[in-house]
């Protein structure tokens, strides 16, 4: 009696997603071995060689799962942001907004220090900006600058915000690694996350009372001033504000 097709069909299913698996996994030990061979000898070192020799595949394998060796480097970069991702901490409800933006800064800093050659390769490849990790990092980062804007605190817009938060945190990291050992000051540090803080923040909070109320009177009280409005919009907006004010 001939075999059953759906039994040959179960097999040939079960076949596939074994060979995906074991795909899977291949990919990931040469990924690991790359990083490990960069992170003890330097990207010249990350050969696909090297890599093969270290993930005990062949070096065809390489090719077959990452196009080409710019391909590997842009997995290893992935694997970074992942790997920062990992040692992120979000407090939903921070006390203290602008000491939370500060660890959250201090973190950042340490990684990249701490991994110097994988950071100075996440922040070089083109791939970077478009890591799944580097965007849900990302995310992180805009809460942190939401729970800042809701308290009144923010000085300049979100976007601005993430934008200077993010770049301040990497131009530390790549100019600490590009001096020379004895030329190091931690003061460098301090000095730049305190201005970026000074920066995107204020010494008091703009409202008094944090959420949509506080903020909606602050902007009803400095409606009057404002020249950019006509007297059509202006009215509009103060029943908004009046309706969010009442609400709450």
């Amino acid at each position: 009696m001939p075999p059953r097709p759906h039994i040959a069909n179960g097999a040939t299913a079960v076949d596939s997603d074994t060979a995906a698996i074991g795909r899977e996994q291949a990919r990931q030990r040469v990924i690991e071995a790359a990083a490990d061979l960069l992170a003890r000898e330097g990207r010249d070192a990350v050969t696909t060689r090297a890599v093969a020799v270290a993930a005990g595949v062949q070096a065809p394998a390489i090719y077959r799962l990452f196009g080409d060796k710019d391909g590997l480097l842009e997995a290893v970069a992935e694997h970074g942001f992942a790997a920062f991702l990992a040692t992120k901490h979000v407090d939903p409800h921070p006390q203290d907004p602008i000491e939370d933006l500060r660890a959250g800064w201090d973190l950042a800093v340490e990684f990249g220090l701490a991994n110097p050659a994988l950071y100075t390769l996440m922040y070089s490849e083109p791939a970077g900006a478009t890591s799944t990790a580097f965007k849900a990092g990302m995310e992180i980062l805009r809460g942190r600058i939401r729970h800042l804007a809701a308290g009144g605190w923010l000085r300049v817009d979100e976007e601005l915000a993430a934008t200077l938060i993010h770049a301040t945190a990497r131009g530390a990291v790549l100019t600490w690694l590009s001096l020379p050992e004895d030329r190091r000051n931690h003061a460098l540090l301090t000095i730049l996350r305190e201005s970026m803080v000074a920066a995107v923040t204020t010494q008091e909070p703009a409202v008094k009372d944090a959420g949509p109320a506080g903020a909606a009177r602050a902007l009803r009280a400095a409606l009057p001033e404002q020249t950019t409005l006509s007297a059509a919009e202006k009215q509009l907006l103060r029943e908004w504000l009046d309706r969010l004010t009442s609400d709450n």
